[in-house]
């Protein structure tokens, strides 16, 4: 039995999805790794960004472990698309307190990276 709203399966976006993460990870991780030295201001504040809404997001994965899992049975497909749906809401949560100021990171990464680049 499959679950489908118009059509459209909700679960079979999920195993693309995991890969898509693992697939992030290794982008930042590259971007981070490559020579920024020629990169301009608004490359390199987003590589911060992109950095400090990361890093939120693995601060929000750790809290969440600490919450107790409900009790209530569920198929192992219900719950593949509560954790699919849990964690693009996280993604959404650091990406957005990463553009309205965030914690700061990103603004900090970025001056010591120009300054560790002589870009400024």
């Amino acid at each position: 039995m499959s679950l489908s709203l118009d059509g459209i399966n909700p679960y079979s976006n999920y195993d693309t999805y995991k890969m898509d993460t693992t697939t992030t990870t290794g982008k930042l991780e590259e971007t981070l790794n490559s020579d920024l030295s020629k990169a301009t201001d608004d490359e390199l504040m987003s590589v911060c960004r992109d950095f400090e809404s990361y890093f939120v997001e693995q601060m929000f994965k750790a809290m969440q472990k600490m919450v107790p899992e409900s009790s209530e049975e569920m198929s192992s497909s219900t719950r593949q698309l509560q954790d699919y749906y849990k964690e693009q809401m996280t993604q959404s949560f650091a990406k957005q307190s990463t553009e309205s100021g965030g914690l700061g990171i990103a603004q900090m990464l970025y001056e010591q990276m120009k300054r560790n680049y002589g870009l400024e």
